[in-house]
């Protein structure tokens, strides 16, 4: 009889988690039971993005949402250190006491920031830059000081000074070595990197080394070696680098590397071959790693080993690339030119703020390595030729020189290239998944994890399917539908054009046959967005779908909701007693709703009419719950009620509902705003969201929840009201103008040329020359809206549509029938008369 084992993993961080998604992908819960023991009191969370956590929160971060895996065969245990290892009896001990065997024990305890010993770090207003906790911490303190400083001037210490700098304090950086960045860019890249920071008005001490922090209780200076004067500051963020967490492995005799970390082998094993170690508390052939790359590698390798693979790690791409405060910095290969006899290619442009470095072999005709600093757009290209065996062009300066003509070298990569260092994807898996069924960059990054973890590498995951498509000489068709051979942003622009105003016209013109459920619905959504008007207008009512045609959501049962509009979410006490009196009337089911409205279901189609009479009458309006358009704008309460609160969120999410109510789109549009960077109103979830600053209005856009979530990214940031409106107008009316059918903004931001960078260039800097239109076009629609509701209450014509039968519109549908449940109604079950809580109702019995 087969024995199952248990695999016991110390420490469920990035890296622990990705060795335990292996673990269940490759079938090794086939054998094994896994325990993950974490000891932060949630589970793995994306470090690399920590500093998002001021702007979305944990929730946003978190790699298990559900706080567990669907795996029964894994369990997750959190918040409860490993305290032993006793390695002769195979068993880990708990906070707490504990006591687990293992058959199989990994490692991934990680690494803690250092501290360097110097005195005062025991004061209050001192801390590390590690984890959640610390950022919350962080936020605390920051709300009673005024600056603050971060001793290092590495990678994270400049997103701890971007987070200081976000918080509203005047900020410095403070680093021992004369440049930033001294790991990942050279002297020269150093001085366009330090100017970048300079300009947002971040203070940059370099060769300082911090002899003491001073105060007396709580933070009150920095006192540096050789410099007389202290720097006056209320808060310190340490960020000096990291040291391996080994010590479980010390206290249990395994063999430890010079400078720290677990030593070991190349299936990352220890001296102990029943004990693995993987991340940041390993130490590969006596080096530790500090990057979530090399991690994941390590993970996928002790994984391969378990079920019997031959699996080695044989070091890992340091490469990096990344957005700081907005600039471009990127460093990968040899970088710093160590290699004998190699060459150097540079170009600096102090005035651009853009600095490229190439590391070329003697001979001329490799790429070693490089450095890019304010412009990092061809390092989807450059990296993955290092070590590729791809031979430069004849002029490689045009590689890194501004292309004059878009005419620059073409290079091809082979297959076995790689293009996701952070998941160890190569180009020839990327076409393997295209040949395999997957359509798009999108489905490429699903399948294989490109670009899915720091997404450096998304442009060049999308040019390698493209390029794969047209080598086989296949297209994605991008036609609207079989009737019209336009998209619909070329269809959008036809319509511009020409000033057409109903669907024959342009079909006539454009198009072929009668149309169908897809282009009719995209037409009126259309001669929606430009002309404004009803949707149930002469001309546009037989286009539409079952939704719009009814002004309400069909339910499962043929009924219909009504959802009224509740701007910002207030609602006075007069309003949500006129809903119930109207649901108690007609006799609906009530829910509140995520979106901050309250959703009355069960209506039938004749009922519809009085009810929009009646909440018409009461002061309400169309929520648009059916449409592809703007929903909601979500809202905390703001400065008005929040002691946190630094913005009146409520008053600001209230003016951008009404402003963009009824507002048609490619689809649906959700809003949120929120009065602090605690985020309670989740603005970056939403396609366009709004964060108060001290300064203002951040701008963020491109997010969604859904079956595929996205965080929405920040398009401008510090803005005022007038610059915020003016903004969100162009962007929203930008994607309406050229999204395709049914897409989300973010799908739509991913899909544009350049991304959201030259969509900021379009909207925000108005590179294209078209904000005045755009604005134009968004008064125009302000100018226009009529509601809905209270249109078709008013014309008898539109009336006749609600009715369940033409010829007796009097008798309501009999196959509508309710059960009741938790003391309201909801549908019938289809195939028999009784619910969980009652009887069913007939349809004459429920008003």
């Amino acid at each position: 009889m087969h024995t199952r084992k248990r695999l016991v993993v110390a420490g469920h961080g990035m890296v622990g988690h990705r060795f335990v998604q292996a673990a269940i992908e490759r079938g090794l819960t086939e054998t094994h039971d896994i325990v993950v023991i974490g000891e932060e009191p949630r589970p793995a969370y994306d470090r690399v993005g920590l500093t998002s956590w001021f702007e979305v929160g944990s929730a946003e971060l978190s790699l298990l949402p559900s706080g567990e895996y669907d795996d029964p065969r894994v369990r997750l245990i959190l918040g409860t250190p490993v305290t032993a290892v006793d390695r002769d009896a195979c068993t880990v001990t708990l906070a707490g006491g504990a006591v687990l065997d293992y058959d199989e024990l990994v490692l991934a305890t990680g690494a803690a920031p250092f501290v360097p010993p110097v005195p005062g770090t025991d004061l209050r207003n001192v801390f590390v830059y590690r984890t959640i906790e610390d950022l919350e911490a962080i936020a605390a303190a920051a709300r009673t000081a005024c600056s603050g400083a971060v001793i290092g001037g590495g990678l994270l210490g400049l997103e701890a000074a971007n987070a200081l700098r976000g918080l509203g304090l005047e900020t410095h950086v403070v680093e021992m070595n004369p440049r930033l960045m001294s790991v990942q860019v050279d002297e020269a890249g150093g001085r366009v990197l330090g100017r970048h920071i300079e300009g947002l008005g971040i203070t940059i001490h370099t060769d300082r080394a911090t002899e003491a922090i001073l105060g007396d209780g709580r933070c009150a200076g920095l006192r540096f070696r050789g410099v007389e004067e202290p720097l006056p500051v209320d808060l310190v963020v340490f960020s000096a680098g990291i040291r391996p967490r080994d010590g479980l492995a010390r206290a249990a005799g395994l063999e430890v590397a010079e400078r720290g970390g677990v030593l070991v082998d190349e299936q990352c094993r220890s001296s102990d071959p029943h004990v693995w170690a993987i991340g940041e508390c390993a130490a590969p052939a006596g080096r530790m790693y500090g990057l979530v790359a090399p991690g994941y590698a390590m993970a996928e390798v002790v994984v391969d080993a378990l079920l019997g693979g031959a699996g080695r790690f044989e070091g890992a791409d340091m490469s990096t690339k990344l957005k700081l405060m907005g600039v471009d910095v990127a460093s990968f290969g040899d970088a710093f030119g160590t290699t004998p006899d190699c060459l150097e290619l540079v170009f600096n442009d102090a005035v651009a703020g853009v600095y490229k470095k190439l590391v070329i072999s003697a001979d001329g005709r490799r790429l070693l390595g490089g450095i890019l600093v304010g412009d990092a757009s061809a390092y989807g290209v450059l990296r993955p030729m290092v070590g590729a065996g791809i031979e430069l062009p004849a002029n490689p300066e045009e590689l890194i020189l501004p292309a004059a003509s878009g005419n620059g070298p073409q290079l091809t990569l082979p297959a076995d290239a790689q293009v996701c260092s952070c998941n160890n994807v190569t180009k020839g898996e990327i076409e393997a998944a295209v040949d395999a069924g997957c359509h798009s960059a999108a489905e490429v990054t699903e399948a294989t994890r490109a670009g899915a973890t720091c997404g450096s590498c998304k442009v060049q995951v999308k040019k390698i399917v493209e390029d794969h498509f047209a080598a086989q000489g296949r297209t994605v068709d991008r036609s609207l539908c079989e009737h019209f051979r336009l998209t619909r942003a070329e269809l959008f622009d036809v319509v511009l054009v020409h000033g057409y105003r109903s669907f024959d016209e342009i079909v006539a013109a454009h198009g072929t046959g009668r149309g169908c459920d897809v282009c009719k619905p995209t037409v009126a959504s259309i001669l929606a967005s430009q002309l404004s008007g009803h949707v149930l207008a002469e001309g546009r009512h037989t286009l539409q779908d079952t939704n719009d045609a009814y002004l309400g959501n069909l339910q499962k049962n043929g009924t219909y909701s009504v959802v009224p509009r509740i701007p910002g979410g207030e609602i006075t006490p007069e309003g949500l007693i006129a809903i119930g009196e109207v649901a108690r009337e007609f006799g609906l089911y009530t829910k509140i709703t995520g979106g901050q409205r309250i959703d009355l279901l069960g209506a039938r189609m004749e009922q519809l009419p009085a009810i929009w009479r009646r909440l018409v009458d009461a002061g309400f309006e169309s929520g648009h719950a059916y449409g592809k358009s703007l929903r909601t704008v979500k809202s905390c309460v703001g400065s008005t009620w929040c002691r946190y609160g630094v913005q009146d969120s409520v008053g600001l999410a209230i003016e951008l509902e009404l402003r963009y109510r009824g507002l048609r789109s490619p689809h649906k549009l959700k809003g949120g705003v929120s009065g602090c960077a605690r985020e309670c109103a989740e603005a970056r979830g939403k396609d366009f969201g709004i964060i108060a600053t001290e300064r203002g209005w951040n701008l963020y856009v491109g997010g969604n929840g859904g079956a595929v979530p996205a965080h929405a990214r920040l398009l401008a940031g510090d803005l005022s009201t007038e610059e915020l409106i003016r903004c969100l107008d162009r962007f929203l009316m930008y994607y309406i103008r050229t999204a395709d059918r049914l897409q989300r903004t973010s799908a739509w931001l991913d899909a544009v040329e350049g991304g959201l960078d030259r969509v900021r260039e379009i909207v925000v800097d108005d590179a294209l020359g078209l904000g005045a239109e755009l604005e134009r076009a968004m008064a125009r629609h302000i100018d226009s809206y009529v509601d809905e509701w209270r249109a078709t209450v008013e014309d008898p014509e539109k009336l006749r549509r609600f009715v369940s039968f033409v010829n007796a519109p009097e008798v309501p549908d009999p196959n509508i029938s309710f059960g009741v449940a938790r003391g309201q109604i909801v549908p019938a079950v289809p195939d028999g008369p009784v619910l969980v809580s009652g009887a069913v109702i007939p349809v004459g019995g429920a008003r």
